[in-house]
């Protein structure tokens, strides 16, 4: 059947039950209304005046009251319908899918005639859901029962599926594919929602998919087994496809490659990232290069290969993947075998090659490069700059042009010897490059298209780094040992100061006038002997009695010395790490250590501000993110001592730790403290640094070395005596330091050597005194070895105190022996017998002390 509308015809849907529910009923009750409303006239009319006109007006009032309801129930119109429906019943009814409209109880509502035509159903009694007909299908039923239980609960949904045969019975046989949707919706009249369902034949939308899926197959299957490698990557070099013939090549199994596993750096051998990477499209473009390097294969072995390779670049200018076929040029037929593999051992020369290589042209224009120097000089030389032959001066700084334009121009005129030129890069200066410029023997006669000189660049950034680390540690070096023989020096003039002050003070009572300045003379010769130790220290030759300390115990000590020092105005903050490792260090040069800084972040902020302390471990793991190339890895206990001060500038930087720098000003300071924290640290085998910037405080780094505890071992009896020889007990304050043994003084200044004799004369001991090892050794043998003690200074002409002690340990091996020296007892004791018993006295000493010494080894 067909309905026709505004002169076409469309089909009439099989199944049409759309009309306003309710209206027979209303039908029915009119009719109803009708006859009673006759019968009431009939049995009345005569009660009611004239039959005639009772008549008239009665069916008058029941043609009036049938129209109301007539026009109210649609029967009679006034207006046509809206155009809206029309469209809509006539899109439905022509529709191609087929629509069926049930209510809640599965009752058929509408169903349009491609429905029917898809099911088979003649007439309207023969429509079936989509229910009815599918649920017992077992290909179809768990696609129904899904949709159909998603609109019992309001929720749409579709679904395909495949069945074996037609729908409609009697259609040509075959397998045939079916998509389903359903949903509910609502209807004015009508108190429960309806359910829509559409079904639509797609077997020849599948057909078609799976023609192109086997021509898909076909065109992958071609491209796998081309001659020439192929592989796709991303913007950040992550490879996405690879053909069989390539993964054939570099041994990769194509049954466990994932997209995206392997990277270009993982396949490409040596520099040649650098070369692929100097390959850039323009933004919203694509480029195309050739590349000849080498790739690396699963077994590490080098593959000799061709990149034809195009990029892509976004419309910002961000990199897209890229796509690449790979020729093997092991395979080539386009020349003999001899030549090929003679081409790629050039190629593979040119980019394996650790030195940077450029042709030029005779204005210096870069004509080729190989991978190292793409990579040395990225992002500055790209494929781009090689493309519009920039100049090789893009890559030197201005001040240094002028010397490559002239080694430029030596080589076209094949000038041989042509220095090297060191500069540094325009856009970072911290880079520092050599330039080799040698001339090309048989240069081109075209205008600048063939090189007129080869140029070769290596990067010195870390060799005058070593240079300069080097001539900075030499020049310490040399300043600490001039501070040390100053300080050696002086402390034999200060010696002979003191001891001859203790020998005016002894014979002079306080109420002497001239008493105090004699006390004056003294307290500035101790004055004096304060700044010799710190020359020591920054020398390391200072005397250090190291022990085993848990530096979170040794900062929670010094908190309110520290406290005091900082003032008020200063926020000290002390940081304490968790389980720090001991070390080994003197406890008093250690505080020392932290003293000095503390005061030196003081005087950093004069308007106040914050000073940090803080302690933690650093394995050594963890030693090479602090950049610092003199660290060398181990584990350490690191201290940081940081201010918000002032800062330091670049140029102050690399001399703060030098002795007499200072910035302070004149009378404000020694420029002492720094450089004996630098000894002090570098004397227990650790290192020091400092970081800062002006206006944004500094940062001193301390790293000490983790002290790891030795098993014990049992000591001799000797041994023990050494160590109770070396660190005698203090004596009490009214020990009597008289004696009557034989002494053998031996000192090379006279003045201490004299102060010397009259301290022992005047308490009891015979003293012999002698100006050298050799004149002592003379003495020693003139009283036949009676000689109960030699006290010997280390450093002296001809024979030095240790070389002494040898001497006489060979001809008396108890002899006992007192070193007197102004550096530390480690400077020389490394070089004595390991049987030698000794005693020490650093310099300078007092009267007092150089008779306590002599006593308490006397009494050992």
């Amino acid at each position: 059947m067909a309905r026709q509308t505004g002169g076409e015809i469309r089909p009439a849907p099989i199944v049409d039950q759309s009309a306003r529910p309710g209206a027979i009923t209303r039908l029915l009750i009119f009719i109803v209304v009708l006859i009673f409303a006759a019968l009431v006239f009939a049995v009345f009319r005569e009660r009611l005046g004239d039959p005639l006109l009772l008549g008239l007006l009665g069916v008058l009032a029941m043609i009036g009251v049938g129209f109301l309801f007539t026009t109210a129930i649609g029967f009679i119109q006034v207006a046509p319908r809206s155009t809206a429906d029309e469209l809509s019943r006539a899109f439905v009814d022509t529709m191609g899918q087929g629509l069926i409209v049930a209510d809640i109880k599965g009752r058929v509502v509408y169903a349009n005639r491609a429905y029917a035509e898809m099911t088979g159903a003649t007439s309207a009694a023969d429509v079936r859901t989509v229910e009815g007909l599918l649920s017992d299908s077992p290909e179809a039923s768990p696609t129904i029962y899904r949709l159909a239980a998603g609109l019992r609960d309001g929720i749409a949904g579709d679904g395909e599926f495949r069945l074996g045969g037609a729908i409609r019975p009697g259609a040509d046989p075959g397998a045939r594919w079916y998509r389903v949707r359903a949903r509910t919706f609502k209807v004015p009249g009508y108190r429960q929602p309806l359910s829509a369902w559409q079904i639509a034949d797609i077997s020849a939308e599948r057909a078609e998919q799976e023609r192109f899926f086997l021509d898909l197959q076909k065109a992958i299957d071609h491209l796998d087994h081309a001659p020439a490698g192929f592989f796709a990557a991303d913007a950040s070099g992550r490879v996405t496809y690879i053909n069989a013939t390539l993964a054939e090549w570099l041994g990769i199994d194509l049954a466990s490659f994932t997209p995206g596993s392997t990277t270009l750096s993982q396949v490409v051998a040596g520099d040649g990232m650098a070369l692929i990477r100097s390959v850039k499209a323009d933004p919203g473009s694509t480029r195309n290069a050739v590349i000849d390097l080498d790739l690396s294969t699963v077994s590490g072995a080098a593959l000799p290969v061709r990149f034809m390779h195009r990029v892509t670049a976004s419309r910002d200018g961000a990199p897209g993947p890229s796509r690449t076929i790979v020729l093997n040029r092991n395979h080539g037929e386009d020349a003999s075998a001899e030549l090929r593999a003679s081409e790629v051992r050039f190629t593979r020369f040119f980019n394996s090659t650790p030195m940077a290589i450029a042709g030029v042209d005779g204005e210096g224009r870069i004509l080729r490069t190989n991978a190292p120097f793409l990579s040395l000089f990225s992002p500055a030389v790209d494929r781009d700059m090689l493309d519009r032959r920039v100049k090789l001066e893009a890559v030197i700084h201005p001040r240094d042009r002028a010397a490559f334009d002239a080694a430029l121009a030596r080589a076209r005129q094949h000038q041989a010897d042509i220095a090297p030129i060191d500069t540094v890069l325009p856009d970072n200066e911290e880079r520092h490059m050599r330039f080799y410029v040698n001339a090309v023997a048989d240069a081109g006669s075209g205008e600048g298209a063939e090189e007129a000189a080869i140029v070769y660049a290596v990067e010195t950034t870390e060799q005058k780094a070593l240079e300069a680390q080097m001539a900075q540690s030499q020049k310490m070096q040399a300043v600490g040992q001039l501070a040390g023989g100053i300080a050696h020096d002086f402390n034999n003039v200060l010696t002979a100061i003191i001891m001859a002050s203790d020998l005016l003070l002894a014979n002079h009572r306080p109420s002497d006038q001239s008493f105090p300045d004699i006390m004056n003379i003294k307290q500035n010769a101790n004055r004096a002997a304060s700044l010799v130790r710190q020359l020591l220290a920054f020398s390391r030759k200072q005397t250090m009695r190291p022990e085993v300390l848990n530096l979170t115990d040794v900062l929670a000590d010094l908190r309110m010395l520290l406290s005091r020092l900082a003032g008020n105005e200063i926020k000290l903050t002390i940081d304490h790490g968790r389980d720090l490792w001991p070390v080994k260090a003197d406890i008093g040069q250690f505080e020392q250590v932290i003293v000095n800084l503390t005061v030196n972040a003081r005087d950093a902020m004069p308007g106040g501000g914050a000073l940090s302390v803080r302690t933690r471990n650093v394995p050594e793991a963890e030693c090479a993110s602090f950049g610092y190339r003199e660290l060398a890895p181990a584990d350490y206990v690191l201290v940081e001592v940081e201010d918000t001060g002032t800062g330091i500038p670049a140029d102050v930087l690399a001399k703060i730790f030098e002795p007499f720098f200072t910035t302070k000003e004149v009378g404000k300071g020694t420029g002492l403290g720094l450089s004996m924290v630098y000894g002090i640290v570098k004397q227990t085998g650790g290192f020091i640094f400092c970081s800062s910037e002006p206006g944004n405080g500094a940062t001193f780094r301390i790293f000490l070395p983790r002290h790891i505890a030795e098993a014990p071992k049992e000591k001799s009896g000797d041994e023990a005596a050494v160590a109770e020889v070396v660190a005698p007990a203090k004596p009490a304050a009214s020990k009597d330091l008289s004696g009557s043994a034989t002494v053998l003084l031996v000192e090379d200044e006279d003045a201490v050597r004299m102060g010397g004799v009259r301290a022992l004369s005047s308490r009891g001991y015979t003293v012999h005194e002698a100006s050298s090892g050799v004149e002592a050794l003379e003495i020693f043998e003139e009283l036949d070895g009676k000689v109960d003690i030699v006290v010997s200074d280390v450093v002296m002409p001809e024979m030095d105190g240790p070389t002494l002690l040898g001497e006489l340990i060979k001809r008396q091996p108890d002899i006992k022996f007192i070193f007197v020296s102004g550096y530390a007892e480690d400077a020389f004791a490394k070089n004595l017998p390991e049987e030698a018993k000794f005693g020490f006295l650093p310099k300078p000493f007092t009267l007092k002390q150089l008779a306590t010494t002599v006593k308490d080894m006397l009494d050992s």
